[in-house]
């Protein structure tokens, strides 16, 4: 492929890529250059090169196109792969740069311990595998300290291996859920301490991690993923504790996932009286899940949830679900394709339910409260009622021709002893009423703030109204000295439903109350609870992008590989977390006070390294949602963030369970939501959606 047709997409990718070899050559070079001094005879003649051979790991390095010329053998350079194939008489062998994955003959794979490397404007491979690979003799001669290379003296056979996958066979199809296996053939080297899986593109030698642990011997789950069908290479590596690779092994397979979606939590011919928990089973890589009730006579269908393939969604049958129902899930893939389940048959048969929400049998009620319902059937009308127990009287509180909650505020005429009701009315004109809910009413009369929160920073024009529980002639809006009491008029008038507004000044700043008094009819005054304040009148700071819009991805996509080199976290997940949490790096927060920088890009709470700053969360009070102040961590630069968002997902205990799948993004953005990162339901599937829509996965398509 002409590197000058590769897609935008796959071109800041290679740039992430490049910017990583570099960095990983720059450090590289000072061992290189030590290693120097190995003396290099082929076919009896000694060979001076330079650059000359090296030494990594015990393996010698010599540069490739010495010795190909000097062996009689051709080389092939892929770009757009990284790929060279190298080509003598009738044997072949494919190597990758920076990769430890090799292509042998007769479609046999290997896995080299040291991959070929870029040095000094040259290739170099591992000559010991180069070598053998080709049928040709290479040893060691430690006087010399020469590599001895003979193509009159034919070698036959792979490599040895020290370890083996063993539990899939060359040339496998992965269908099912499928073993994944090591066993050791020889002794370990030192230090090891993690097996990773990986499912590689044969033409790239790259691909996403599909299992990881500690245990190097256990058996592990290959979840087959449709994306990935077709033919593949499982590549096992084993690790040192920092990372650094020790042996692996490699096998040709074939992925064809045989999708198999089954539904839970109810059985055929099953009558469903209530609510009932359905879940599913799946036998592959599926990102979201969602059920269904059909009406086999009509073969419409309603949906009841979607959500965690691992999850379970929650259905309640309504009156008109009654009868023969076909009950079904729907599985989905990365690229949106849908799975559909064996439908279970069940009928439902759920009685009429009708239940008044929002006040408690032998409460007392002396604050507004909010009257709602609950219903398992259709209706036309609505009514709230309010009955005085001791005389039969009642009185329509609200009524409306639909679902809808009533704002319930009693006053003095309602005072004592009461029972709520409500009544609905279907279509054929058939009543059903609750049961009456006993309360005790303190009808005192009352006044409440509407549009003002406890701790709530005021700034620029505030909104001012009230709710009363009775007439009023008049109304004030107070704003009063916690100290002292004193307080000053900031706005009212006879109009006591009107709203009305004020805009604080410099001489405002600082803590009061503020509480609103209403004048009854009689003259009276009655007083809220004073609600406390901070009134800040300068200019208030909102989030500030950390960079431009056009170069977050690539820019969060370095960061997050390097992440992932450390942790095994997948990159994908955390570039569409940062996407997510910043609309794309414009809203880090900042002071709003001061206007520091936060460089926050996962909106942590409470102190940083570079302490914290000042910005906005929601509350609720009196019904409304309204902003205070709270205090999320501040860094000193950008990295800073990134790496504290890592180490919160790594060692707080409670996020176990994504630490177990974060190599994969799918899997990962499933957990943090079970986990509780995130309220949002839709979480997972936000994160999946970025991943899928801008090639985010690519990141985590790695070499060995």
């Amino acid at each position: 492929m002409n590197p000058n047709s590769l897609s935008s997409k796959r071109r800041w990718l290679l740039a992430v890529r490049v910017l990583l070899v570099v960095a990983l050559l720059t450090t590289a070079a000072p061992h290189v250059a030590s290693a120097n001094g190995i003396n290099l005879v082929i076919n009896g003649q000694r060979i001076v090169a330079d650059p000359a051979p090296f030494a990594i790991n015990g393996r010698t390095l010599a540069p490739l196109r010495l010795i190909a010329e000097k062996l009689e053998a051709t080389v092939d350079w892929y770009g757009d792969t990284q790929t060279i194939k190298i080509t003598r008489g009738d044997r072949q062998v494919m190597m990758r740069l920076d990769n430890r994955l090799v292509d042998l003959a007769a479609g046999q794979v290997t896995i080299s311990d040291v991959p070929p490397r870029a040095y000094d404007s040259r290739t170099f491979i591992p000559l010991r595998l180069f070598a053998t690979a080709l049928g040709v003799s290479v040893t060691w001669d430690q006087a010399t300290s020469s590599v001895i290379v003979d193509s009159r003296v034919p070698v036959s056979g792979a490599p040895p291996k020290v370890v083996a996958i063993t539990s899939v066979q060359s040339g496998q199809v992965i269908s099912v859920l499928t073993a994944m296996q090591l066993s050791v053939l020889g002794s370990l080297p030192a230090g090891a301490a993690e097996v990773r899986y990986q499912l590689l593109d044969p033409a790239t030698g790259r691909g996403p991690v599909v299992g990881r642990g500690t245990n190097l011997t256990a058996a592990y789950t290959l979840l087959p993923d449709p994306f990935y069908s077709g033919p593949r290479v499982l590549a096992a590596g084993v690790y040192d504790q920092k990372g650094g690779f020790l042996a692996g092994d490699a096998v040709p397979v074939v992925v064809s996932p045989a999708v198999q979606v089954a539904l839970t939590g109810v059985t055929p011919g099953q009558a469903l009286t209530g609510a009932v928990s359905l879940g599913s089973t799946v036998n592959f890589q599926a990102t979201s899940v969602k059920y269904e009730a059909v009406d086999p006579a009509t073969d419409a269908g309603i949906e009841l949830g979607k959500g965690d393939p691992q999850g379970q969604v929650t259905w309640v049958p309504q009156m008109a679900d009654n009868g023969s129902r076909m009950i079904r899930v729907t599985a989905y893939d990365r690229l949106g394709k849908a799975y559909v389940s064996q439908p279970v048959p069940v009928t439902v048969g759920v009685e009429r339910k009708l239940a008044l929400t929002g006040v408690k049998a032998d409460g007392t009620v002396d604050k507004p409260v909010t009257l709602g319902i609950s219903a398992n059937f259709s209706y036309n009308l609505l009514q709230y009622i309010l009955r005085d127990p001791a005389t039969g009287n009642q009185e329509v509180l609200y009524q409306h021709d639909g679902w809808a909650t009533y704002r319930w505020f009693p006053g003095p005429a309602q005072a004592g002893r009461r029972e709520v009701l409500l009544t609905v009315t279907d279509a054929q004109g058939n009543t059903f009423e609750t049961a009456p809910v006993a309360v005790e009413v303190n009808g005192d009369p009352k006044i409440s703030l509407q549009t003002i929160g406890p701790n709530q920073v005021l700034n620029g024009q505030v909104s001012l109204k009230a709710l009363a529980n009775m007439p009023l002639a008049g109304i004030e809006y107070d704003l009063v000295n916690s100290q002292t009491g004193t307080f000053r008029v900031l706005a009212g008038g006879p109009d006591a439903l009107s709203e009305y507004v004020w805009t604080p000044v410099k001489a405002d700043d600082g803590n009061w109350q503020v509480r609103v008094m209403g004048v009854l009819i009689g003259g009276a005054r009655i007083y809220s609870p004073a609600v406390p304040v901070r009134v800040f009148s300068g200019t208030l700071y909102g989030p500030k992008p950390i960079i431009e819009k056009s170069k977050f991805q690539e820019y969060a996509s370095g960061l997050a590989v390097k992440t992932m080199q450390k942790t095994g976290m997948s990159a994908a997940l955390q570039v569409a977390q940062a996407i997510l949490e910043t609309g794309w790096g414009q809203s880090s927060p900042v002071d709003k006070y001061s206007g520091k920088v936060s460089y926050n890009l996962f909106g942590i709470k409470g102190s940083g390294p570079a302490g914290s700053v000042t910005s906005n969360t929601w509350e609720e009070y009196n019904g409304i949602s309204y902003r205070i102040d709270d205090s999320f961590r501040a860094y000193g630069n950008v990295t800073e963030s990134w790496d504290d968002h890592a180490q919160l997902l790594l060692t707080k205990s409670w996020y176990g369970p994504f630490r177990a799948v974060m190599y994969d993004s799918t899997q990962g953005a499933l957990a943090l939501r079970r986990c509780g990162y995130a309220t949002d339901s839709q979480y997972p599937a936000k994160l999946m959606d970025i991943i899928n829509r801008y090639g985010l996965y690519e990141l985590d398509e790695v070499g060995i």
